[in-house]
């Protein structure tokens, strides 16, 4: 019994340690949660603090113009008069004017993208930060965008209050100082009041004056573009998109001469210089009586000088200069050299123009006066810059590459003649830059990847010594197996290239197939031990489904724990995103090991 109770106690005591033990791991595990936030937010921030910066600046100089202003309009002594009529209001309209002139000079920029080439690759001072912030000129261009949306909202709600507030100003024959302001300098141009007649109605101002009639013209453009921007119009109906957002042309002309009436006014500089503003606000009635007051005259009235055009004038010329400069290269002769239709009704295009010169990943725009004289697409450059041609892959996607795949396809009809405007640059050119590249290409998104491979191919070729990348990583997922003929012969060509070379292992490709049958694996698998993929022929094996992308950045982290890993994707957004939740969550705080960058292609 004695022996029984002390292993009874024993046990107790025993359990009671273990138990401790378990409750001081779970003390221990607790603040874990605040620490993988913490290191979240850090591996966001390696990959994103340089868009972050832009993004803060753009929002602090948009912020500090509206206060500016608006304490400008809402405080200064030259607007008193014009805020008894309109109170804050004016304020208000004024403050979001000088905020859309701003977003209006900065719209334009990011669609110049001769500039941004320009920057890209010829600016020394450019750097990979720096080029990775151009990538994001699209997303940009629509950030300023919802921006001039807001404050032309702000703007028009404003002024529709002003518009009121001069009508009851007018009507008002109560002797009040508002009513006294809208009666003076009725017969001159020294007047306050727009609305000079108790007839006039703020419809009637709005259709019959230059800022009213340019401020309808103007928020219907900007209606316009903004509804045919949305991502199903752009996909569907690109023609719609392509023409409608060519009303930015009318938008700019009705901005700048928005504000040349001088609707909107202040008391004049020679009124203010020797006016007695506290005594004389008080006593509307010596306006004008030196017998009371010697500095009391009737206050006189100018319209606020119109400035849209010195905001926008050099974003202006610098787009027209760009669009000249493609005009001038869309004009010159282009000669096809070679067409094919390969599955999945994708249509090669092999050609040649003179002075053409190119880098890998970039994309130009192509045009067929034939379909339309207007329209232009862009495409990826699918052939090597040390290629005496340069190419194009098009999948039918629409109604106008459906019509040029067929105009091609018919034997009988002649080829039509071809427009090209590029190259651009894209996030692709930097993929040597990289001691590690993983490229991840989904359908017809490999082509600016195909770029790459050739191009390591020739690398190889002429055993190029300054090629600074270690490793590449090379993911292509498709929906069907027709999709992998397109480049098939050029990954077995590198495949031989690498093994011949003794660098078989510089290049790990894998390829996905996401459209399968019960069929298809069966024959997959009763074939595995083949040499050669039952699907495409390559010594790689096809996998069926999709990509564990967790499991593989960890081996890639795993096999280069202290290099610089570029994440390159041309695919759709949903992936991008996984891509960019991997990035954040596999790249180290450390300096000293593995980061990955994310980079995206965007047209």
């Amino acid at each position: 019994e004695r022996k029984e109770c002390i292993s009874r106690k024993r046990g107790r005591q025993k359990g009671t340690r273990l138990e401790a033990i378990s409750f001081s791991q779970a003390i221990r595990l607790w603040p874990r949660a605040p620490d993988s936030r913490h290191r979240r937010m850090g591996n966001w921030a390696v990959n994103h603090w340089f868009p972050a910066l832009v993004i803060v600046t753009w929002l602090g100089l948009n912020i500090l113009l509206f206060v500016l202003f608006f304490l400008t309009f809402d405080r200064g002594e030259t607007y008193y008069y014009t805020r008894q009529i309109l109170g804050s209001a004016l304020a208000w309209a004024r403050a979001s004017a000088k905020c859309l002139n701003f977003n209006s000079m900065l719209i334009l920029l990011p669609v110049c993208r001769n500039l941004l080439s320009f920057l890209r690759g010829t600016c020394s001072c450019c750097r990979r930060t720096m080029r990775k912030q151009l990538d994001h000129n699209l997303t940009f261009h629509k950030l300023v965008a919802y921006m001039i949306i807001l404050h032309t909202a702000i703007h028009i709600i404003a002024h529709l209050c002003n518009f009121e507030w001069y009508n009851q100003a007018q009507q008002t024959i109560n002797g009040s100082l508002p009513s006294i302001l809208s009666r003076i300098h009725q017969h001159d141009e020294l007047w306050l009041n727009p609305i000079q007649s108790n007839t006039t109605t703020p419809l009637h101002v709005t259709f019959t004056t230059i800022p009213g009639l340019t401020g309808v013209i103007i928020t219907l453009a900007l209606i316009l573009m903004v509804t045919s921007s949305t991502e199903f119009i752009r996909r569907s109906y690109f023609e719609v998109f392509w023409y409608t957002h060519h009303l930015f042309v009318i938008y700019f002309v009705g901005l700048v001469i928005h504000g040349i009436a001088g609707i909107v006014r202040g008391q004049t500089a020679q009124s203010l210089e020797h006016y007695d503003l506290e005594y004389c606000r008080q006593h509307p009635e010596d306006w004008g009586r030196h017998d009371t007051h010697p500095h009391c005259e009737v206050p006189e009235f100018a319209g606020i000088p119109a400035e849209s055009w010195k905001w926008v004038l050099a974003p202006v010329i610098l787009y027209v200069f760009e669009r000249s400069l493609r005009l001038w290269r869309s004009c010159q002769k282009v000669a096809i050299t070679k067409a094919v239709l390969h599955p999945s009704r994708v249509l090669e295009l092999q050609m040649g123009m003179k002075g053409f010169r190119m880098e890998v990943g970039q994309y130009v725009f192509l045009n067929c006066p034939h379909l339309s004289r207007l329209e232009w697409h862009p495409f990826t450059l699918t052939s090597a810059p040390e290629e005496d041609f340069f190419s194009v892959h098009i999948r039918a996607a629409g109604d106008w590459t459906e019509a040029l795949i067929e105009t091609f396809v018919q034997p009988e009809l002649q080829a039509p003649t071809i427009k090209v405007d590029g190259p651009f640059g894209t996030a692709s050119e930097d993929v040597f830059q990289y001691e590690v590249a993983m490229l991840i290409g989904a359908g017809i998104g490999v082509t600016p990847f195909a770029s790459v491979l050739k191009s390591i191919w020739y690398k190889f070729q002429h055993a190029d010594q300054n090629l600074r990348t270690q490793k590449i990583y090379f993911y292509w997922i498709c929906r069907e197996t027709g999709a992998f003929g397109w480049f098939k012969d050029l990954l077995a060509s590198l495949e031989q290239k690498m093994a011949e070379s003794g660098r078989a292992d510089f290049l790990s490709y894998h390829l996905y197939l996401t459209g399968w049958g019960s069929s298809m694996v069966g024959q997959a698998a009763l074939n595995f031990d083949r040499s050669t993929d039952v699907v495409t022929g390559l010594r790689q094996k096809t996998s069926f489904g999709r990509p564990r992308w967790s499991n593989e950045f960890s081996a890639v982290a795993a096999a280069y724990p202290r290099s610089v890993v570029g994440v390159f994707l041309c695919g759709p957004e949903a992936l991008a995103k996984s891509l960019q939740t991997c990035c954040h969550q596999h790249s180290s705080l450390d300096p000293r090991k593995v980061k990955f960058y994310f980079n995206k292609e965007n047209f």
